[in-house]
C-alpha cells in the first residue's frame, strides 16, 4: 500500500524549473563577482576571440577581424563587430538566453576548448552592468543559408528573437550593439574604451581595433628582435615603465614551453618588505587575465614584478585570477627556478651587475638562500653582513675569524661589538632578518666554519681580569655597588678592556633576561601564580654589568668611601650601559635613572653653608 503511495506521489511530481531575476543577479556580478565594470569590455573581446577562434578551427583561411565603434549620442553607445563563427536562431534560444551554459561546451567545440578564453557562460552578461540593453545580430558561418538572427535584451531579463534579411548580415559573424545605463555612459565613451581596448587586448592574436586605431601591439615585446642585447634592455625598461611606473634594475626572461608561458620579470630598482605582496600581470592567451597576480610568484620574489602570456593556467569564474592548483604551483616552481638561474648567472659572470642588485634586495636572497643550500654556497661570497671588522660577506669573515660569533638580537650586537672588536673577537650581527640562520647554516656549506652564539660569559672570558689584590683592595666599593644592583637581577664585575673610554658594559643574554622577566612576573603575581612561577626559576647567569678599571672615573669612583654616593654613582653606570646598548628600558630601569638624576644633582649642589634667612 505504501508502496503505491509513493508510486502515485512520485507520477504527480512535475519538474521545475530555477526562475532567475536578472537584476539580482547582474547586482551579484557587478558588487561580488567582477571587482569593476570596466571588465563589460574584456567579456566583449573575448567572446569576439573565441568565436573568431571556433571558426578558424573549421574554415582556417577565414578572416580574423575585431572591430569595436563607440557610437554618439548623449547616452552612450558602443558596437562590436567580429568575423567569427556566428549563432543560427537555435544557438541564440540555446547560448544567449541560457545563464551557464557556455558555447564551449556545444558539440563539435568540446575538443577545441583548451583554444577558448571563456569557459563558464556567464560573459554577456557582464554588459548589463553597464547597458540597460544589448543587441546581437549574428549570421552563421556553420549554416551559410540560415538568416541573420537578432536578440534583444533588457536588464529586467526580458528578451525578443528574430530573423532578418539576408542583407542585414551579408557575411558571418556577430555584432554586439550595448546601450550605456543611466550614469554608466562613461564607460562607453570613446576615451574609456580605447584606453581599456589597448589594456585588455594588446597581445591577442587577432586583428582588433577601435575605429581605425589598431589595438594588438605583437609581437610581444619580450619576443621582438632587437639589434644588440643593450637596446633589448633599453627597450624592455621602456616597457616596464610604461606598465608599472619603474625603470627596471634588470629584466629577466620567462620561459616555460612546457607551461606555454612566455613573460619577462622586471627587478624593482628600490627595496621593498617581504610582507608586501607582488601584483604581477598575467594575460591568459594574449588577453589580460589580471594586473594582481599575487600568487604567481615563491614569496621570496618579493624583488619582481612579472608580465607574461600562458594558455595552460586555469582562470578563477570571474576571469581575474587563476585557480589554484597543481598547474599553478609547477609554474610557481619554474619560474622561481628562472629566477634562482638568473641569480647564479649574474654570480659567475657579471658581479657589478651582482653587487648592484644586492645592495637593494639582499633581503630577497637571503631568504632564498636559507632553503637553498646550493644559492647560499653561490651567494656566500656576495652577501653582506653586518660584523665588527664592517659590512662584509660570510665567506670573507670566516677567512678572518677561527670562529664565527653572532647574536641573535640587534640589541646584543650594540651591546658587546665595541668590546669585543677591541678583544679581537669577531661577531656577526645576526638580529636582522633572516641572519643568524643563514650564520647557522654556513657549516653545512663550508665545511669546518666553527659558528656559536656569543654569550655575556664569552665576552667576559676575553675581558682582562684584575689582579686579585686589588680587586680584594676593593672589595667595600663592589660590595656596595653589587648590593644597589641586586634588586634589578644585576651583578657587578670589575675588568680592564680597552676602548678606555667606555665606563662600564651591560652584558645578558636570553636566558638572563628570561629569568629576569619571570622574577618580574613572580613579583607582581597572586600568591598561586607567584608559586607557580616560582617553581619555574631557572639556574642561569644573571645579567652583570662589568666596569672598567682602566677608565679614570671608575677609579675616581672606586677610591670613594661614601657607600650611598657609591651605590648612586653605580645605578648612574648601569643606566648610562643600557642607553648605550640602546637596550628597551624597563620601568624600574626608568625609575633607576631619575633616581640617579636626582642624586647626583643633590650631592653636586651640596653645602655645609648654612641658607641665609630673610632679611
Amino acid at each position: 500500500m505504501d508502496s503505491q503511495i509513493s508510486q502515485s506521489a512520485q507520477g504527480s511530481q512535475s519538474p521545475h524549473t530555477f526562475q532567475v531575476d536578472l537584476r539580482g543577479l547582474v547586482d551579484l556580478l557587478s558588487h561580488h563577482l567582477y571587482s569593476s565594470p570596466k571588465v563589460y569590455l574584456r567579456e566583449l573581446l573575448q567572446n569576439a576571440v573565441d568565436a573568431i577562434t571556433a571558426r578558424r578551427a573549421e574554415q582556417p583561411d577565414a578572416p580574423a577581424l575585431v572591430r569595436l565603434f563607440v557610437e554618439g549620442g548623449p547616452g552612450g553607445a558602443l558596437r562590436v563587430e567580429d568575423s567569427g563563427i556566428g549563432l543560427t536562431e537555435t544557438d541564440v534560444h540555446s547560448l544567449l538566453a541560457t545563464i551557464g551554459r557556455s558555447s564551449k561546451r556545444a558539440e563539435g567545440l568540446e575538443s577545441a576548448r583548451s583554444d577558448f578564453l571563456g569557459q563558464f557562460g556567464i560573459g554577456l552578461l557582464a554588459c548589463f552592468v553597464v547597458a540597460e540593453r544589448i543587441r546581437v545580430v549574428s549570421r552563421s558561418a556553420r549554416t551559410p543559408d540560415a538568416p541573420p538572427v537578432e536578440w534583444t535584451a533588457a536588464d529586467d531579463g526580458s528578451y525578443t528573437v528574430r530573423t532578418l534579411p539576408h542583407e542585414a548580415r551579408p557575411e558571418p559573424g556577430t555584432t554586439v550593439y550595448l546601450v550605456a545605463r543611466p550614469g554608466a555612459a562613461d564607460w562607453l565613451s570613446e576615451e574609456r574604451v580605447r584606453s581599456l581596448a589597448r589594456d585588455f587586448g594588446s597581445l591577442l592574436p587577432y586583428d582588433v581595433r577601435v575605429g581605425d586605431e589598431a589595438v594588438t601591439d605583437l609581437p610581444a615585446p619580450w619576443d621582438r628582435a632587437y639589434p644588440s642585447p643593450t637596446s633589448r634592455r633599453v627597450a624592455l625598461g621602456r616597457h616596464c615603465h610604461d606598465l608599472f611606473g619603474f625603470t627596471p634594475l634588470d629584466s629577466i626572461d620567462l620561459d616555460v614551453p612546457l607551461a606555454g608561458i612566455r613573460g619577462v620579470a622586471y627587478v624593482l630598482p628600490s627595496a621593498v618588505s617581504p610582507a608586501q605582496r607582488a601584483g604581477h600581470r598575467v594575460h591568459l592567451k594574449g588577453m589580460l587575465l589580471t594586473e594582481r597576480a599575487e600568487q604567481l610568484l615563491p614569496d621570496w620574489a618579493f624583488f619582481v614584478r612579472c608580465v607574461l602570456d600562458t594558455d595552460s593556467l586555469r582562470p578563477t569564474a570571474s576571469r581575474e585570477a587563476l585557480y589554484e592548483d597543481e598547474a599553478l604551483a609547477g609554474v610557481r616552481e619554474a619560474l622561481g627556478e628562472r629566477i634562482r638561474a638568473w641569480l647564479t648567472g649574474l654570480a659567475a659572470g657579471d658581479p657589478e651587475r651582482l653587487a648592484a642588485f644586492l645592495s637593494v634586495h639582499h633581503l630577497g636572497v637571503k631568504s632564498l638562500a636559507r632553503h637553498d643550500s646550493e644559492m647560499l654556497r653561490t651567494m656566500l661570497p656576495w652577501l653582506p653582513f653586518e660584523t665588527t671588522d664592517g659590512q662584509l660577506s660570510l665567506e670573507e669573515f670566516a677567512q678572518r675569524h677561527p670562529v664565527v660569533h653572532f647574536t641573535r638580537s640587534v640589541e646584543e650586537y650594540r651591546q658587546v661589538a665595541p668590546i669585543a672588536s677591541a678583544q679581537g673577537v669577531g661577531v656577526v650581527n645576526g638580529g636582522y632578518t633572516y641572519d643568524s640562520e643563514l650564520v647557522e647554516a654556513l657549516p653545512s656549506v663550508r665545511p669546518g666554519t666553527v659558528v656559536a652564539e656569543l654569550d655575556a660569559d664569552t665576552v667576559t672570558a676575553h675581558l682582562d681580569s684584575v689582579d686579585p689584590a686589588l680587586e680584594l683592595a676593593l672589595s667595600a666599593f663592589l660590595g656596595a655597588a653589587r648590593a644597589k644592583l641586586d634588586p634589578l637581577g644585576c651583578d657587578v664585575v670589575l675588568r680592564a678592556f680597552h676602548p678606555l673610554s667606555v665606563p662600564a658594559l651591560h652584558l645578558d643574554d636570553r636566558a638572563a633576561r628570561h629569568e629576569q622577566a619571570r622574577a618580574e612576573a613572580e613579583e607582581q603575581a597572586d600568591d598561586l601564580w607567584a608559586g607557580i612561577l616560582g617553581s619555574l626559576r631557572g639556574s642561569a647567569p644573571r645579567a652583570r654589568l662589568v666596569l672598567n678599571h682602566l677608565n679614570p672615573l671608575i677609579r675616581k669612583i672606586s677610591s670613594l668611601d661614601d657607600r650611598e654616593l657609591i651605590g648612586t654613582a653605580t645605578e648612574s653606570l648601569y643606566g648610562q650601559a643600557l642607553l648605550m646598548a640602546q637596550r628597551p628600558l624597563r620601568p624600574a630601569d626608568s625609575a633607576l635613572l631619575n633616581r640617579a638624576f636626582i642624586g647626583l644633582l643633590e650631592w653636586a649642589t651640596h653645602s655645609d653653608t648654612p641658607e641665609e634667612g630673610p632679611r
